[in-house]
């Protein structure tokens, strides 16, 4: 098919049909057809060319020129006659659907003789009256089996889609069943969009579920290791049935349209119930039109029960990066459909948060993510896929099993209880868990004048064939800067050396026990990273300068208001380790009814003999056992955040120009080289000196370029290049959110930076 459009020029719809008597092709276009066109077009003349034996297309009409014979006759005459109505049947054609059809028996394949200016919902229309059964078929579609597309523009006309003759195409209902399986291990079966893009079908789902900001969730297709038992005795791999399939099919997850998505109101209010005068949940409320809003409600908001060792042993546990990288293979991508990327219906997926960066926090309106956050925090604990010293696992021990025990009475399942919204914003105002850092108790008189610390430290520099050693030095910390001297006295000279902690990696290095307070710095040079340790003299030191450090890094100073929100987080995760040795604790450990090796990794577990591990996780209960159920929940998350690892998804890359294999991980503010043996740092680059960045399709490579003309280039071996293309462009857009502005998401915005060129 050649030929140059004409502008915008609406033609006729004509059909012709030459009968060539003794002219070659040449011949009978510049006799017959040029004039021909010459009169359609007058209006816009273009140079038109032809090429023996093809069609020509001119404008947005379906204007078809058919040569039907192109061998030359001894005639030198040529005879050009417009189809009549009668003679429409020779144009067109037949083609071939499917109907897939909820009933078995009326499921068939109908043939319609239809024409290339037929629009799709033409086609649709003689469909069902050939069909000939009433029902509503509104949610029908047409699906084209070889192109793997569907056939949603109504308004094209078939030869805009490029469907012919031999197409293959299904006539099905865009929604199906599918199982989900949540972060707290409960499945639940909805019927799900398969026509949708997956941004917008999960945003159906989360209002469904009753989950807002669905922009930190994604669907997730498990790898066969995720199902893989550990027995040899099961050799099936099938997946283990763990509860009951909740069923919610009847749930209305189309409700929400493409510009409400990601709706939320900043001025929801709590409303009362008119029998009782008691607060009805504000979570309700808001999705009083999701199937959720009665009681199921509180099942997705409620913590599961433990799972027996058995079960733990079973499950699926990364041993290595490598094995976590693989894991993240699997994240659907956001731009297509369900369909579009194999899945069928009644499939199981993982609904997950993908992005780490949780976003208004509010137990008001979040019960039900607040609880499914906790759950995948304490499934990320349990099956070590993130990494955490054993004084802190006994301290998600002992969180869990407060929680575990709250969520038994039944007190604690009243999610509406007035005093308890009342003592949640309480704790919730002097914890401060919410990332924004919410606001300080104290104002700082002079927000123009940054404050500083001023103390003495000790310091090491990793050194090979040294023994570690810290040396004493006068430090300050100013701005976003650390310069340390021999001593107080020369504060006003030369510092010994001044180090920029913007963009660092800020690791703490803390045995409360040993009564051990270190800081363990990593900061960005040109060839890697600079190793340093700082030692503090006791807690509230440690707690000013960890905080000071993990502000810097991100390139705030002491002057923001989330430093002493900060300072007050860190203490109290420092006081939750402290051992509290109390008589009540053993007198307690004959009749306590807890299994302990129920809330701490397997491996931990191996370590201790139950007895033992029980007494340790009461002793860390007794710092946490005046919280309430949500508030427990919310610094179970909060103790998550604090990790080194947290919020890193790992994909095996090679980086251009290297012929080893790296580990790069994708944070919601960096991305970090690490060595894939050893799991050691090995260079960060922050998205806030990111430039740009783009990816070759061809030879699927990611490329970034950031400021002092820095830049990098990776393949990815773990996973497609556009998962990691969608998880770098998916935190670049939600740094985007802001309480400040209307609250509805633009997702052209998302597929604009995580939207692939395939």
């Amino acid at each position: 098919m050649m030929g140059k459009e004409c502008g915008e020029t609406r033609l006729p719809d004509f059909r012709w049909n030459f009968q060539c008597e003794g002219l070659s092709i040449s011949g009978l276009w510049e006799k017959c057809l040029v004039p021909r066109l010459e009169d359609l077009v007058s209006d816009h003349r273009e140079t038109v060319t032809l090429k023996e034996g093809y069609f020509l297309r001119v404008s947005y009409s379906v204007l078809l020129l058919r040569l039907i014979r192109s061998a030359p006759y001894p005639a030198d005459t040529a005879r050009v006659t417009m189809l009549s109505s009668s003679d429409f049947a020779a144009a067109s054609w037949e083609l071939m659907v499917r109907v897939d059809h909820p009933n078995a028996e009326q499921q068939r394949d109908v043939t319609l003789r239809v024409s290339g200016d037929l629009h799709v919902g033409g086609v649709m229309l003689k469909l069902v009256e050939e069909i000939n059964i009433a029902q509503d078929w509104s949610d029908f579609a047409l699906w084209w089996e070889q192109k793997h597309c569907w056939l949603l523009k109504t308004h094209w006309t078939l030869d805009k889609c490029g469907v012919q003759a031999d197409a293959r195409l299904l006539f099905t209902p865009q929604h199906k069943t599918l199982r989900l399986r949540l972060p707290n291990l409960k499945t639940v079966r909805l019927r799900v969009s398969f026509s949708a893009v997956v941004f917008r079908a999960v945003s159906d789902i989360c209002r469904a579920l009753n989950i807002r900001r669905s922009e930190e969730l994604s669907l997730l297709k498990p790898s066969c290791d995720y199902f893989k038992k550990k027995k040899k005795k099961d050799k099936s791999n099938k997946e283990p049935v763990i509860e009951d399939i909740l069923n919610l099919e009847s749930s209305p997850t189309s409700l929400g349209s493409p510009g409400s998505a990601g709706l939320y109101s900043k001025t929801m209010t709590p409303t009362y119930d008119p029998i009782n005068g008691t607060p009805v949940s504000s979570t309700m409320t808001w999705f009083g039109d999701s199937s959720l809003a009665g009681q199921s409600c509180s099942l997705l908001a409620s913590s599961q029960p433990p799972q027996p060792p058995e079960a733990l042993a079973d499950m699926f546990q990364p041993r290595s990066l490598v094995e976590k990288a693989k894991l993240n293979a699997g994240w659907l991508d956001s731009s297509r459909s369900l369909k579009e990327q194999g899945i069928q219906e009644d499939e199981q997926l993982l609904l997950r948060f993908k992005y780490y960066s949780f976003f208004d926090l509010n137990p008001k309106y979040d019960a039900v993510r607040i609880n499914q956050l906790y759950e995948q925090a304490r499934w990320a604990i349990l099956l070590e896929e993130i990494d955490c010293t054993e004084e802190e696992m006994l301290i998600f021990a002992a969180l869990q099993y407060h929680i575990s025990k709250l969520s038994l009475s039944t007190e604690s399942q009243n999610f509406t209880n007035e005093s308890e919204v009342d003592e949640v914003e309480a704790a919730l105002s002097n914890l401060e868990v919410t990332l924004e850092g919410g606001k300080s108790d104290s104002t700082l008189e002079d927000i123009t004048d940054i404050p500083k610390l001023a103390d003495n430290l000790k310091l090491f520099r990793p050194k090979k064939l040294i023994l570690k050693a810290f040396k004493q030095y006068w430090f300050v910390f100013k701005d976003t800067s650390i310069a340390y001297f021999k001593n107080k006295e020369l504060e006003q000279g030369e510092p010994v050396e001044k180090l920029n902690l913007r963009g660092c990696e800020v690791v703490p290095d803390v045995n409360v026990a040993g009564r051990k307070f270190g800081i363990k710095l990593l900061i960005p040079i040109a060839d890697g990273m600079n190793e340093v340790y700082l030692r503090c003299d006791h807690e509230n030191q440690y707690a000013r300068w960890m905080a000071a450090c993990i502000l810097a890094s991100k390139g705030k100073t002491m002057a923001d208001s989330s430093y002493q929100p900060e300072v007050l987080n860190i203490l109290s995760f420092l006081r939750m380790k402290n051992r509290n040795s109390s008589s009540d604790v053993a007198s307690s450990l004959e009749s306590m009814d807890m299994n302990p090796e129920c809330f701490v990794s397997p491996r931990c577990a191996k370590k201790h003999k139950s007895k033992q591990l029980a007494a340790r996780v009461l002793e860390a209960h007794q710092n946490v056992a005046q919280m309430s159920l949500i508030e427990a929940k919310l610094r179970f998350i909060q103790a998550w955040q604090s990790l080194p690892e947290f919020g890193l998804t790992y994909y095996l890359v090679r980086f251009k120009g290297f012929k080893k294999d790296d580990i790069l991980g994708v944070s919601y503010n960096r991305l970090i080289r690490i060595d894939a043996a050893t799991g050691i740092p090995i260079t960060t680059w922050r998205f806030t000196n990111m430039k740009q960045w783009n990816v070759n399709w061809e030879i699927r490579q990611v490329a970034i370029e950031f400021d002092q003309n820095v830049s990098i280039a990776f393949t990815c071996l773990s996973a497609d290049c556009k998962v990691v293309h969608e998880c770098i462009g998916g935190y670049i857009f939600l740094s985007t959110r802001s309480k400040d502005q209307n609250e509805t998401l633009d997702e052209d915005l998302f597929h604009k930076l995580t939207g692939g060129q395939d």
